[in-house]
């Protein structure tokens, strides 16, 4: 990993009042690619998955779907994929069914004994693509061939693929970073689902320790009150009525959690890393329409309410950043 002393010495303050940035994402992306060596720039990477695994999930809802913009992973890749493995299931779907007609009622019996032609089984060769995405893509088209009742919103599952991965993460600054959201997320979906009386088990995320104590605890704090930091001042937070207070709120938590980490380290990658998160959380809010924002949530927890089975898969689509 590199020091950034001319790049980070030359970049603008950032503070979470005003909301509007020095320059967009995509400005500060260009820039970077001119300092950042490549073991670097492969890190950063990490943070526009968000982007791919919205893409990912909307064009398998909808084939047609136009893709976000800042994710590198084009339709074409993404339709690769899902062909590859749809041949492979057609293919296995063909020769059960060739022996099926060949033996008919001897089926059961000699289906496992007699010599068959050998599948070649589909792989993905694309680096480009997360390897969370072909296991996913597999659980979501034979959930969808079966018709299966979706219970876990398909955000959700892949929210756990994503989180899984990226905090194996070789950088402790940046895994450390996605624990935090994992956790901030995963307390307010509790206590949401304890207002409302919703299963938590189907609206957790991730298969930590934390995320277990969510799903299962019955104690007011889940037990977490004294062995999570952030538990209390997001409880508190949890609290407030008011939608787009709460997230400011959230997103100061994670503004001040970003300057304690790195402090000690100012013109290391780390420093690098916290200023492009910085940037989107500004862009968020400088784009942020807070009528909508606030009718958006009012509508949903209506919907809870009247208990919806899925309100919080409602609730994170509208609402995400």
């Amino acid at each position: 990993m590199g020091k950034y002393y001319y790049l980070i010495a030359g970049l603008p303050h950032l503070t979470l009042e005003g909301f509007k940035p020095p320059f967009t994402l995509t400005g500060f992306r260009e820039q970077l690619a001119e300092h950042l060596t490549k073991a670097d720039a492969r890190l950063l990477e990490n943070l526009t998955l968000k982007t791919e695994n919205k893409n990912l999930l909307e064009q398998l809802r909808n084939p047609d779907f136009e893709q976000t913009e800042g994710g590198k992973i084009t339709a074409g890749e993404i339709n690769t994929l899902v062909a590859g493995i749809q041949t492979e299931t057609e293919s296995i779907k063909a020769r059960e069914a060739y022996y099926k007609i060949e033996y008919e009622d001897y089926y059961d019996k000699v289906y496992n004994k007699v010599p068959k032609p050998k599948l070649k089984p589909f792989k993905n060769h694309n680096k480009r693509l997360p390897v969370y995405f072909e296991p996913f893509v597999r659980i979501y088209l034979k959930s969808v061939e079966n018709e299966e009742k979706v219970i876990i919103p398909w955000e959700d599952r892949l929210s756990a693929l994503y989180f899984e991965f990226v905090m194996k993460c070789s950088n402790s600054f940046l895994a450390s970073w996605f624990e935090l959201n994992l956790n901030i997320n995963n307390i307010y979906t509790a206590l949401t689902c304890r207002k409302y009386k919703l299963d938590r088990a189907n609206y957790i995320v991730g298969n930590t320790e934390i995320s277990n104590k969510l799903r299962v605890s019955d104690a007011r704090d889940f037990d977490l009150g004294e062995s999570l930091d952030c538990y209390q001042t997001v409880a508190r937070i949890a609290e407030d009525t008011d939608w787009l207070q709460r997230e400011l709120k959230t997103d100061q938590l994670r503004w001040e959690w970003l300057d304690e980490q790195t402090f000690p380290q100012v013109f290391d990658i780390e420093n690098v890393i916290s200023y492009w998160i910085k940037i989107e959380m500004l862009e968020h809010w400088s784009g942020l329409d807070n009528a909508a924002g606030d009718k958006a949530f009012r509508e949903i927890v209506g919907v809870m309410k009247k208990g919806s089975d899925h309100v919080l898969e409602e609730f994170k689509r509208n609402n995400k950043k």
